[in-house]
């Protein structure tokens, strides 16, 4: 599970003497079992949202907690070496070294969580399996197709069997059949894991996630369902109550 709780992020610019504000007041729980769907236009602050959940950075105020499959509770700024370990993280762009095999990358990955040689011979044969790699592992990098960095990515996010998982537009650039094959796998991750998808396409939204919070100018203004969304907004679907809400915000 995840939990944001007044989570505010805010920096200083040289030129102001007041905080720029990234985020504010941004309260939510992603628990697990479920896949929530951060939306909002470019410059919302689902970024720094997602970083902050990864470790990356701190709050500014409020707090931000992880809870491991025995439900204790670790804040990413006080705790964070624990924290960031119950957490896989796919980028929206895969940084991979591309002259390492698949396996050696995957291998490299599993020794720096410390899992055990033992161990991570079995938990390498598990995910590369889930992520459906078998047959690259032996080919380099650099020599893959976006679809299958993609999923290579998300290998070496569940290498440690993290019980939350941060997915930063994972559909992006993939074809319609790799976008199938993705969506499957991040279903099927979400029956033991929290997991929070940050995408601007409203079609994954459908597909995907149970609930959604929709972000913009830093500030969270609806959070709940399709259904939800669509009664506040006061519209007939999502496409109109997402640009209905993030449009007021902007004025």
């Amino acid at each position: 599970m995840i939990e944001l709780n007044a989570f505010t992020k805010s920096y200083f610019q040289s030129s102001r003497k007041t905080p720029v504000f990234s985020v504010k007041d941004i309260s939510f729980t992603v628990k697990t079992g479920t896949i929530t769907g951060l939306l909002g236009p470019n410059g919302s602050g689902k970024t720094t949202i997602l970083k902050t959940i990864c470790g990356f950075q701190f709050p500014t105020s409020g707090k931000i907690t992880v809870t491991d499959n025995d439900s204790n509770q670790f804040d990413i700024e006080n705790t964070p070496e624990q924290a960031m370990n119950l957490i896989g993280y796919v980028p929206e762009k895969s940084i991979l070294p591309p002259d390492l095999t698949v396996y050696e990358f995957l291998e490299h990955t599993g020794k720096i969580h410390n899992i055990e040689n033992n161990q991570l011979k079995e938990r390498l044969s598990f995910i590369t399996k889930e992520c459906s790699i078998q047959d690259v592992l032996t080919k380099k990098i650099k020599t893959l197709s976006k679809g299958y960095a993609q999923r290579v990515s998300f290998a070496q996010a569940i290498i440690h069997n993290p019980p939350n998982l941060i997915l930063d537009e994972p559909i992006s650039g993939l074809d319609p059949a790799q976008i199938i094959q993705m969506r499957n796998l991040i279903k099927n991750l979400s029956k033991t894991k929290a997991v929070i998808i940050s995408t601007h396409i409203l079609q994954e939204v459908y597909s995907l996630c149970d609930e959604m919070h929709i972000i913009s100018k830093g500030k969270l203004v609806a959070s709940g369902t399709e259904k939800d969304i669509i009664t506040k907004a006061g519209t007939k679907n999502l496409e109109d109550a997402f640009l209905k809400l993030t449009e007021s915000e902007e004025k």
